[in-house]
């Protein structure tokens, strides 16, 4: 790319193709919603539901087998596949949204393949990280990070019974997080804010989820089919950010350290000519 761009163009292909190097967990899950909902046929032995969980299984232990992911970095995308189902129990007994085909492979009438989409944000959040060699700071101090993710978390429960917070939610993103840079590797050394990858993301979220409402995996309450999602699901997917990045803290924090100082350039390589004169 180097070779054959402009800097610039270079810099922003290669961001977009090490941005897919990271969500290739949740890239090969799309594919295989997509591809599932074209080929597959009701009377087929195994329900659709049932492969996807399969399938994601396989794509996770490949993962590690090749080194793709480290055992740490596959146990914070377990711990987002357990904080995931649990809340696909909850709002699918509250009517948020359903599954409406069949599966054998279940917990309390969710598909366990759902958790695998949680799972494949925390695969990207870690993945990034360590493909970019991110850095954040400067970084508040770091009981304030657990503690906005809990109540975020906790309020997408509670909002079905007391007052949704989610505004005074997204005010704390800004206050806690606005001088955050987000320092990455491209070629060079970049940044952004912290909010502003946030909601980058979350836009590519939302996309994601009107992949899965269009092929029909998933519907939300209301929603009429080719309907597409509701903004107001990529504000959630934004909180649902902080909580990721609060989930991948607590198993490694190297990540918030403080911006390296580049590494001095090595001197210019003398020529031939050059070292016998000297």
């Amino acid at each position: 790319m180097r070779a054959r761009l402009p800097h610039g163009a270079a810099e922003f292909v290669m961001f977009g193709l090490k941005q897919g190097w990271a969500c290739l967990f949740g890239g090969l899950l799309l594919a295989a919603i997509l591809i599932t909902r074209a080929v597959w046929q009701e009377g087929w032995a195994l329900a659709r539901y049932d492969f996807l969980f399969l399938f994601a299984v396989t794509v996770q232990a490949v993962f590690l087998a090749f080194r793709l992911e480290t055992p740490t970095e596959a146990r914070v995308i377990l711990l987002f596949h357990a904080t995931g189902t649990l809340m696909e129990i909850f709002k699918i007994r509250a009517g948020s949204w359903s599954y409406p085909e069949p599966g054998v492979i279940r917990l309390l009438g969710v598909p366990l393949f759902s958790g695998f989409m949680y799972a494949s944000v925390g695969s990207y959040m870690v993945r990034v990280i360590r493909i970019f060699d991110m850095r954040f700071t400067p970084f508040p101090p770091y009981w304030m990070t657990p503690a906005l993710a809990v109540l975020i978390y906790v309020n997408f429960f509670a909002h079905h019974f007391l007052p949704d917070i989610r505004l005074a939610l997204f005010a704390a993103t800004l206050v806690l997080y606005a001088r955050t840079r987000v320092w990455f590797t491209v070629g060079g050394r970049y940044w952004m804010p912290l909010p502003l990858a946030a909601l980058l993301s979350s836009f590519f979220l939302w996309l994601a989820e009107n992949v899965g409402t269009l092929t029909g995996t998933w519907l939300y309450a209301g929603q009429a089919a080719f309907e597409p999602v509701s903004l107001a699901k990529m504000g959630s997917w934004y909180l649902l950010l902080y909580v990721a990045f609060a989930t991948v803290t607590l198993v490694t924090r190297e990540a918030l350290g403080p911006e390296r100082a580049p590494e001095p350039a090595p001197p210019p390589r003398r020529s031939a000519r050059e070292r016998r004169s000297s």
